[in-house]
C-alpha cells in the first residue's frame, strides 16, 4: 500500500460497510491492485495470454479479460485499459504477487516489462446515481460510455458501467480528489459498499478464494464483454471455445441475497436438495446488502437454480433468495 493514501485510510477510520439504499458511495478500492505492462510489445504479449482482444484495444478504451489456466479455469479476472507505452491491469490484490510471478515466466524475449504498480496508483470506486454529477463536481473527468477512460492529472479515470467508476490517481493526489468527491456529496463507504455495486452489475472479481473454480462462462463473463471469440489461441482457449460452441454450460452465476447474521464466505459451497451433500456451486463475492444481510455473486448448476431452493454452507444452512441480474443469461 501507499504512503500518503494509506496515512490519509488510516485517519479516516473504519468505514461504514452498509449504506443506505440510492446512496451515491465513494470508497477506497484497497482489495484491488496494478499490474503494469510496459513496452513495445505489450499488446502482442498480453493479447497471446489473456481472453479478449489486447490488439484491437482503443487508447481510451478499458475491457475485461481472463487469465486461465491450460483447462480453461479462471487464475484472474481482470480489468484492463492502455497508458502511453504499455497497459495497466487491474485485480484482486491477495492473487497480485502470484500472477505477476506466473506471467513473468511467459516474457521470454519479448520486449516487455511487468511490474506491480499498486504503490504508483492508488484506486478508489465511486458508485451510485449520482456519480457522474459528483465527479464533475470533484473536478474529475466523466468518460463518455462504459468501459471508457479518460486522463485526470497523472492518473485516469475509468468508466466501467453506467454508474461505477474507478479513480486511479497518485497516491499523494488520491485524498484530495476522495475529499472533493465528499464535499460533493458522495458518502464515504468501506470496501463492501463497492462490492454490492459491482455484485447488482452482475460483474465478478476473482479472488484467491476462487482461483481455478470456474471456466468463463461459468461467472457470465462471455455476457459481460471479458472473452474473444475471434481471436487467436491463448491458455484455456481451446475450452472455453469447445464450451461456447459444442458443449452445455451447466452452472451458471447467478445474483442471490442470503438471510444471515454473518457473511459467508467466497468460496463457501452450495447445496440443494436433490443433491443432499454433494455441492452444487460457490459463491464468488459477497457484500453487505442495506436492508440487512447480503447480497453475494453465486455460481451454481442451473438445475438448482429452477428448482429454486438452494442454501450456503450447509444443506440446511441460510437458504439463497434469487434477484435480478441487469443482463440476460442463455
Amino acid at each position: 500500500m501507499n504512503n500518503a493514501w494509506t496515512d490519509f485510510l488510516a485517519r479516516q477510520g473504519t468505514l461504514p460497510a452498509r449504506t443506505a439504499e440510492g446512496a451515491t458511495v465513494a470508497v477506497p478500492l484497497t482489495q484491488l491492485g496494478l499490474i503494469r505492462s510496459r513496452g513495445e510489445d505489450s499488446a502482442p504479449f498480453l493479447h497471446n495470454l489473456l481472453s479478449n482482444d489486447i490488439n484491437k484495444l482503443a487508447a481510451d478504451a478499458a475491457e475485461l479479460n481472463s487469465f486461465n489456466t491450460p483447462k480453461g479455469r479462471m487464475l484472474a479476472s481482470l480489468l484492463i485499459w492502455r497508458e502511453a507505452d504499455g497497459h495497466l491491469l487491474a485485480l484482486s490484490a491477495d492473487i497480485l504477487p502470484a500472477l505477476l510471478k506466473k506471467l513473468s515466466m511467459y516474457v521470454l524475449r519479448s520486449k516487455v516489462k511487468l511490474s506491480d504498480a499498486s504503490a504508483e496508483l492508488a484506486l478508489a470506486g465511486v458508485a451510485g446515481p449520482r456519480t457522474a454529477e459528483l465527479l464533475a463536481a470533484a473536478g474529475l473527468p466523466v468518460p463518455a460510455a462504459p468501459r471508457r477512460h479518460a486522463p485526470a492529472g497523472e492518473g485516469r479515470v475509468i468508466r466501467l458501467g453506467d454508474e461505477t467508476f474507478i479513480v486511479a490517481l497518485p497516491p499523494d493526489a488520491l485524498p484530495a480528489a476522495f475529499e472533493a468527491l465528499a464535499a460533493a456529496g458522495a458518502q464515504p463507504a468501506g470496501t463492501d459498499a463497492w462490492m454490492l455495486a459491482t455484485i447488482r452489475a452482475g460483474l465478478p472479481l476473482v479472488t484467491a478464494a476462487t482461483q481455478e473454480a470456474f471456466v468463463a462462462q461459468m461467472l457470465n463473463y462471455e455476457l459481460i464483454g471479458g472473452v474473444s471469440f475471434q481471436k487467436g489461441c491463448y491458455p484455456g482457449q481451446e475450452i472455453v471455445a469447445r464450451t461456447q460452441y459444442l458443449g452445455k454450460v451447466k452452472k451458471r452465476m447467478f445474483r442471490v441475497h442470503i438471510d444471515a447474521a454473518e457473511a459467508p464466505a467466497p468460496g463457501a459451497d452450495l447445496y440443494a436438495p436433490a443433491f443432499e451433500e454433494q455441492s452444487v456451486g460457490q459463491l464468488v463475492n459477497v457484500a453487505a446488502a442495506p436492508q440487512g444481510g447480503f447480497e453475494a455473486l453465486a455460481v451454481l448448476r442451473t438445475s438448482s437454480r429452477e428448482a429454486g431452493k438452494v442454501h450456503v454452507g450447509a444443506p440446511d444452512g441460510p437458504a439463497l433468495r434469487f434477484l435480478d441480474l441487469p443482463y440476460a443469461l442463455p
